[in-house]
Formats: C-alpha cells, structure tokens, sequence
C-alpha cells in the first residue's frame, strides 16, 4: 500500500493565492495514473499580447508522488500574465511537473488545447 503520512500542504485550505508555494505532492496512495484537466489557463501571445486560453491536460504514472491540485491550479495561474506560445508551455508545464513529481519528462504527457482564436484550434502535446 501507499505512504499513509499525513503531508502537510501550503496552498490547500486557504483562500487565495498568497500561500502559493510552487508543485506540492504527497505520497502515492496507490493509484497507477493520474489525469488532471483544467479550462482556466490563459497565456499572452508574445507577439500580439493578446490573451490565450487552454484546456490543459496533464497525465502521468506516479511512482512515489501525486500532484496536490490546488497547488496546480495555483501555477497554471500563474501564466495568466505571460508571453509564451502554447507550444513552448505545454514543455514548460511537462517540465516542472516531472521535476515536481521526481519523474523523467516522458513520464509525463501535458496537452494543451489553445481555444479557437482567429478560427483556429491548436492542439500542443508534450
């Protein structure tokens, strides 16, 4: 069975964003995968500033860690103010996410869907 320690979170049962501490994990219970979805990523465009927003998909097989969600939400958050093309942050998220979980980058599969702006749909997998 998994690490039954009780983890003790920065983000997780406090309003707002002030107690953000970066990726936070706890032992796996035991689970062999782990998918996280959330619509409310915006970026910049780089070139244009204009605001653009994803549906972020994150997947991964824990070994020793899970992904604490408040935390993620936290630092997808965080790139509301951000230049950057969808497909240099699905790495960048696919990095941190395994640097924070103790897995190598292919353990890890980020998908961004960049809702249509211009009539276009972007689809990034990392």
């Amino acid at each position: 069975m998994g690490d039954t320690r009780t983890t003790e979170f920065v983000a997780l049962g406090h309003a707002g964003s002030e107690h953000y501490a970066g990726l936070e994990t706890f032992p796996n219970p035991g689970v062999t995968r782990v998918e996280l979805t959330s619509d409310e990523l915006t970026a910049v465009c780089p070139i244009t500033g204009q605001p653009d927003m994803y549906l972020a998909t994150i997947a991964f097989s824990p070994r020793g860690l899970c992904l604490e969600s408040k935390s993620l939400k936290l630092y997808l958050a965080r790139y509301r103010n951000e230049g950057a093309f969808g497909e240099a942050l699905a790495v960048r998220i696919r990095d941190d996410v395994a640097e924070a979980l103790e897995l190598e980058q292919g353990d890890v599969t980020v998908t961004l869907v960049q809702k249509a702006r211009g009539g276009i749909t972007i689809t990034a997998t990392a």
